[in-house]
This record gives structure tokens, C-alpha cells and sequence, in this order.
């Protein structure tokens, strides 16, 4: 399998966990699953040489983890 065919089944495969996450009723579990699925576009954009696909998605990861971030503090806040 040449390297072009394995990116694209990255791309596919950051589709679907992107997917994934948009069906998660809980949150902490929908930006977990989202901020993978945004770390694979960031490669596939990369590999592809796709630089919007690639910083759009950067964003993305950026957004969730601060999210992940802050829920994780919350729940320490609430447990004391």
C-alpha cells in the first residue's frame, strides 16, 4: 500500500471518529472523541499538503482540549 492510499484512510478514518463524536451525549466523551478526530485531519491536511484542512483542524484541537480542560477542573471543583 503506497503512503498516498494510507493518508486516505486517515482522512476516512478522522471522518468517521468525527462522526463518532457528534453522537455523544455526553460531553466529555464527544470532545475527547472530536479532538482525535480532529488531530487525524491535522495530519491527513498536513500530508496532503492541505494547510487550510491542517490549521482549521489545529483549531479545533486548541478548542477541545481547553473545553477538556476546563470540565476536568470543574468536576475537581465540585467533587471538594
Amino acid at each position: 500500500m503506497d503512503s498516498a492510499t494510507i493518508w486516505e484512510w486517515v482522512g476516512y478514518l478522522a471522518s468517521v471518529v468525527v462522526a463518532i463524536s457528534l453522537m455523544m451525549s455526553n460531553i466529555k466523551k464527544l470532545r475527547w472523541w472530536n479532538l482525535v478526530g480532529a488531530a487525524l485531519f491535522v495530519a491527513y491536511g498536513l500530508a496532503i499538503d492541505a494547510l487550510p484542512v491542517a490549521l482549521v483542524n489545529f483549531f479545533i484541537v486548541l478548542i477541545d482540549a481547553y473545553y477538556i480542560v476546563k470540565l476536568y477542573k470543574t468536576d475537581k471543583i465540585l467533587q471538594e
